[in-house]
């Protein structure tokens, strides 16, 4: 298999990552990837084929526990398709994620197009 990546979305972001996901899934399906929760039925459902593991859901921990992958340098990238105009209650938990990836060096796309620079970049290819 290839590298490993987490895919996370916040909710009104699912269907955005879910098309973004079933057309690049082809680049997707030689990686492992681990999802919080919803975000990984979303994408399961839109994209079968994919090696997805689903964790927590983020409010229930799902962050923490992605969190806890890049610590211990299991995780290649981040792909976080996230609202920032929805407030959201776990806001400390995203915020910890996400200072996790810059502190362990992970490369993180915030939205459709970071996530295609992951792609035309080969870090999916």
């Amino acid at each position: 298999m290839g590298r490993t990546f987490a895919l996370v979305a916040h909710d009104r972001m699912k269907p955005a990552l879910a098309d973004w996901a079933e057309e690049n899934v082809e680049a997707l399906a030689f990686h492992t990837l681990y999802c919080t929760g919803t975000t990984g039925s979303v994408l399961k459902e839109r994209c079968p084929t994919l090696n997805i593991t689903r964790l927590a859901s983020g409010p229930l921990g799902g962050d923490q526990q992605i969190g806890a992958l890049i610590v211990e340098e299991r995780i290649d990238g981040v792909i976080f398709f996230i609202d920032p105009l929805s407030p959201m209650p776990h806001d400390v938990d995203i915020k910890a994620l996400l200072r996790l990836t810059v502190v362990y060096d992970v490369p993180l796309a915030l939205g459709r197009k970071t996530a295609d620079l992951f792609v035309a970049a080969g870090l999916l290819g």
